[in-house]
């Protein structure tokens, strides 16, 4: 009950404190390379962002996180030794981002263990859910899922991994079968998958090449 508790509390609060969408921020362009830091329910992780692995993906990624898309946004989707998902969180909000469509990219890093990519469904169909590769995923890089091939690297976690390994994942996928009722009711969801972890905030930070 606790932690339902917190789950929710920190939904909440991140809704509350979002600033409002404004369509200038899409225009919006990434450095060659930017850092940022993750704070979740178990710990913090860094990433780093390298534009020309994915030029679309990064500026999008820059953006989300300079205006706090994911401060409070759940890893609902942990699925051992594959991938750990995250980056749906305020229905309306993400709707917002979603109407400016990302163009497709070639894949030019691997799916290694670390790296960061965008789910998607199809064409053109990259926006605010990203996942980071639990283990090494070649078959990510060449695989033709609905008119698209692979999923782009945009860069990887640089420090924090542990904290990665850490996120619960004794859901799995089942978690997918309810993804309305996160959109729809989000009490319900947490009371059904109590244990997610999440994203308590997301920010941009400096930090040296190492």
């Amino acid at each position: 009950m606790q932690r339902l508790f917190l789950l929710l509390f920190l939904w909440v609060l991140a809704s509350c404190s979002r600033p409002v969408f404004k369509e200038k921020w899409t225009k919006e362009t990434a450095p060659a390379v930017f850092w940022a830091r993750f704070e979740t329910t178990k710990g913090n992780f860094d990433i780093e962002i390298k534009r020309e692995l994915s030029p679309a993906g990064a500026d999008r990624l820059y953006q989300l996180i300079k205006h706090s898309f994911f401060d409070s946004v759940v890893f609902y989707r942990v699925v051992p030794k594959f991938v750990a998902q995250f980056g749906t969180g305020d229905t309306a909000l993400e709707k917002s981002w979603s109407k400016f469509k990302l163009p497709d990219e070639e894949v030019k890093a691997s799916n290694v263990r670390g790296t960061i990519s965008y789910a998607r469904s199809g064409k053109e169909t990259r926006g605010t859910v990203l996942f980071i590769n639990l283990v090494d995923n070649p078959r990510l890089d060449t695989i033709n899922y609905n008119g698209v091939k692979g999923f782009p690297v945009l860069g990887k976690v640089v420090e924090g991994m542990q904290t990665v390994d850490s996120l619960y994942n004794g859901y799995g996928g089942t978690t997918m079968n309810q993804l309305d009722t996160m959109y729809r009711n989000k009490e319900a969801f947490f009371k059904k998958f109590p244990k997610l972890d999440v994203v308590k905030k997301a920010y941009l930070v400096r930090r040296k090449n190492k």
